[in-house]
């Protein structure tokens, strides 16, 4: 039998992974990462695909945990801490890599104070490259960055977001429009965060367009879910 490429194993671990989130969101089966990735291996051990698929889906492998309120458990959060420790952003990483990796630290202090890091994890990285980006990047730079996106949140990135929610939304309806299901659930989490968003919008009704047309793909649902359980305010 011929073996699976590792970027296909990888995009099986993520399209797992991120359904087991979205269980989790919805108060399915308890979600165990610990299960998944072992916290014992040393941090360079970096190829088991759901170690990968962790660093990949970032901060929002403990969204369950951040908009319940739930208490995390410790190993899962130990396996949540040896992805960051493995994929720290290389040098020259894009703005997007740096702030996922600061998105991942700063939610595992939030759970638990005890993975408190170097001084230089509390700095918040540049945000200077979207003080002047076209509507059309920024809108994607936000939805690769959608795990920020959360109540109370409270960063470079975020305020780039609240200064413009109408180029937010113009993006979201391109995103829908160019059947690009992904950015939109990303463009469209933001959205229910931000105020100011347009009337005619219409957010709610894109949203349920967005998840039914990206059904397939368990990371739209991820972000759908998410922005539901916050435009609900259910228990966040």
């Amino acid at each position: 039998m011929e073996q699976s490429s590792t970027p296909t194993r990888l995009s099986g671990a993520v399209r797992d992974l991120a359904s087991d989130v979205v269980s989790a969101l919805g108060g399915g089966d308890p979600f165990r990462l610990s299960g998944k990735v072992t916290a014992h291996e040393p941090a360079g051990a970096s190829g088991d695909p759901a170690l990968a698929a962790v660093r990949v889906l970032g901060a929002d492998v403990l969204l369950p945990a951040v908009l319940h309120h739930a208490p995390a458990d410790r190993d899962d959060l130990a396996a949540f801490d040896r992805a960051v420790r493995a994929y720290p952003p290389p040098a020259g990483a894009s703005p997007t890599s740096v702030w996922s990796h600061w998105a991942m630290r700063q939610t595992l202090m939030r759970l638990d104070a005890s993975f408190d890091g170097a001084p230089a994890d509390h700095l918040e990285p540049d945000g200077t490259w979207l003080d002047d980006a076209s509507w059309q990047f920024l809108t994607h730079q936000l939805a690769v960055l959608a795990p920020l996106a959360v109540p109370a949140g409270d960063c470079a990135v975020f305020r780039a977001a609240r200064r413009r929610p109408v180029d937010v939304a113009r993006g979201f309806v391109r995103a829908v429009r160019r059947r690009d299901w992904l950015q939109a659930a990303g463009a469209g989490r933001w959205l229910v965060l931000l105020d100011g968003v347009p009337d005619t919008l219409g957010l709610e009704t894109g949203l349920e367009f967005v998840a039914q047309m990206g059904q397939d793909d368990p990371r739209v649902a991820l972000q759908v879910t998410a922005a539901r359980l916050m435009r609900a305010g259910a228990p966040v």
